[in-house]
């Protein structure tokens, strides 16, 4: 992090991929060598993008630790910054606040088995965890990933979902909604493919982050697989702001996100008013 946490470090983009009609995913170099080189983050901390005149918003770092040629961010187009930011090209300066709040417990989980359920843009979250347990792999148990969208089309990182679906230390799955000509994978809401998958909830940790009302069906089918509440986890990096707990606007009941998390316990959540 800068030394001053509201001066965001001057990066420039050097890749821009349209993952969905309204997703586009920015690798970004800090134009400072030195900074760059020392940047370290861990899984699930987030930065402040600003485009210069606009605004700044929060996404979560989806580049893992691990691989440290440049930081990933995925943006999907919802308002005015987000709306700015997918007009920008490679080669052009946005700012960078990074990284800010807290992460996955990576040295926790180490020995566990590891369910990732992901809907749509909720795997940018999940990327930065899962691509640094495939690059750490022999410290994780199994690892099951569950990524689903309401189209083949609404799949984000399509690149990558062969390798995914390929590896043999990895069982992915895939789902759609609907049916789809050419699919080759499952069909059915996320929550449904999970309870036909039926993840044993024995040395098991499951993260899961997507739209509000996937995560609430999710929990719920957790909760039947057996899943204690702080072996269930989830981000909540949407609702930051300012990112360095000054402004309040993330607050929910006693917790600042942005300090607190975005990464919570589900028993966590439990204990928080009901306004997520």
């Amino acid at each position: 992090m800068n030394a001053n946490p509201y001066l965001p470090d001057m990066a420039t983009i050097v890749e821009v991929i349209q993952e969905t009609h309204n997703i586009k995913t920015f690798r970004i170099v800090i134009n400072n060598e030195e900074r760059m080189k020392e940047f370290t983050f861990r899984p699930g901390q987030v930065g402040q993008l600003s485009v210069f005149g606009v605004g700044e918003s929060t996404f979560v770092i989806n580049s893992s630790p691990t691989r440290k040629d440049y930081l990933q961010f995925s943006v999907m187009r919802v308002g005015e910054v987000t709306t700015r930011l997918h007009q920008l090209q490679p080669g052009d300066q946005i700012g960078v606040r990074a990284p800010l709040g807290n992460s996955f417990p990576v040295e926790d989980l180490k020995g566990k088995n590891i369910v990732f359920v992901g809907g749509g843009i909720g795997m940018a979250p999940l990327r930065t965890l899962f691509t640094y347990m495939l690059d750490n792999r022999k410290d994780y148990g199994d690892i099951t990933l569950l990524y689903g969208a309401r189209s083949p089309a609404d799949l984000t990182y399509k690149a990558e979902l062969p390798e995914w679906t390929e590896r043999k230390d990895v069982n992915t799955v895939l789902t759609i909604d609907n049916p789809s000509e050419g699919w080759e994978h499952k069909v059915g809401l996320i929550p449904n493919v999970l309870l036909e998958i039926n993840p044993s909830p024995k040395n098991t940790v499951a993260i899961t982050c997507g739209p509000p009302i996937m995560i609430k069906f999710t929990l719920q089918a957790l909760k039947k697989l057996g899943f204690e509440d702080e072996n269930i986890l989830t981000t909540l990096e949407k609702r930051m702001k300012c990112g360095v707990g000054i402004c309040g606007r993330c607050n929910i009941g006693t917790k600042y996100v942005c300090m607190d998390g975005p990464v919570f316990t589900y028993a966590q959540l439990k204990e928080l008013p009901s306004e997520l």
